[in-house]
């Protein structure tokens, strides 16, 4: 396990100063967040820490950094952390939810969470990329070759559901007789890199020249099986990832990702603390402050990228719906064929 903690204490001092004329306001002194694992892996845990970063940053507060806390008791954690002084605790982990939110009501904290809202203590934020999604898919139905693309999860998450599910509607939006081809690792395969490359690589094989690939550490996996693989007919694949943007190590393989910048997600929550309406709503990723949104790379094509940015104009004023599904079966329902490895 590893701490880190930093401090800005300019405009925190200026922003406190404001709050002290408000009589009902709480202030954020103190940000923390809890990851499983190190801040390193180019998605869910480093997107996290660099959010919540973000908004310290963005706030003027202090962060603390509490990484590589595994999937174990965090009470512990969690409680060091309230006597320390932490005003907003951002728990970045589905299974730290019920602990959480007891550490909230026993230590009087504010603590942000994945499951459920219970004002004033305790938020909800709710992170899938569905429309980013839509976006990607649009723009694989433009760079397949094939005619078919591919659609590697590690699960059947509801946030995977809902980005899988958003994707096939953006390719079925201008290619409906697009074939998706759409591959499931495992129930809980985030980690199972071997298991990805196994499934992508497959999957490429049915004649699939884009990949969607959502994974966490797998998505390494998904990644080795784009770069050594053609497609049976000798055509390039590409690969989509998610939350994270890889381009640092690319060999030339990464066509976009659906990105997830938790820092507006987080800002707002340390605005909503001091405001005194924390957790009465949910806090969500949008295309409108760029919270979701797509990666451009140079393996886009202007006229395609232009294409993307009017779509996305139109998903933001509401003249194209993009359907929210998390349920595994109607996820699967959008698809051409669904390969399932744990069934």
């Amino acid at each position: 396990m590893i701490f880190n903690r930093s401090v800005r204490p300019l405009a925190g001092a200026v922003l406190g100063l404001a709050l002290s004329t408000g009589a009902m306001a709480a202030e954020v002194k103190t940000i923390a967040v809890l990851t499983p694992e190190q801040g390193t892996d180019f998605g869910w845990n480093q997107q996290g820490i660099e959010g919540a970063e973000a908004a310290a940053e963005a706030t003027g507060k202090e962060i603390i950094v509490a990484q590589g806390l595994g999937y174990g008791n965090v009470r512990p954690t969690l409680r060091e952390l309230a006597e320390d002084g932490a005003d907003l605790i951002i728990a970045h982990a589905s299974g730290y939810t019920t602990e959480a939110i007891e550490v909230a009501k026993e230590m009087n904290v504010h603590v942000a969470v994945g499951a459920t809202s219970e004002p004033p203590l305790v938020g909800m934020y709710e992170l899938a990329g569905e429309k980013g999604s839509f976006l990607a898919g649009v723009l694989a139905a433009r760079m397949t070759k094939t005619g078919t693309i591919g659609i590697v999860v590690s699960s059947e998450s509801p946030n995977w559901n809902a980005q899988s599910a958003g994707f096939a509607q953006g390719v079925k939006s201008v290619a409906p007789e697009t074939t998706l081809r759409y591959a499931i690792i495992g129930p809980a395969a985030y980690a199972d890199v071997a298991g990805a490359r196994r499934v992508t690589e497959s999957v490429i094989a049915s004649g699939a020249d884009v990949i969607f690939g959502q994974g966490n550490g797998s998505s390494f996996g998904m990644i080795q099986a784009v770069e050594t693989l053609k497609t049976p007919g000798g055509d390039k694949v590409w690969f989509i990832d998610v939350i994270g943007d890889k381009s640092s190590i690319d060999k030339g393989h990464l066509l976009s990702s659906v990105l997830w910048d938790m820092g507006p997600v987080f800002t707002q929550m340390v605005k909503d603390i001091e405001a005194d309406t924390f957790g009465t709503a949910s806090y969500a990723l949008n295309l409108e402050d760029g919270s979701q949104r797509l990666l451009k790379t140079d393996h886009i094509p202007e006229d395609v990228w232009a294409e993307l940015e009017d779509v996305k104009a139109k998903i933001i004023s509401g003249e194209i719906e993009v359907e929210m599904v998390i349920e595994p079966a109607a996820t699967r329902a959008m698809m051409s064929e669904t390969i399932a490895s744990a069934e």
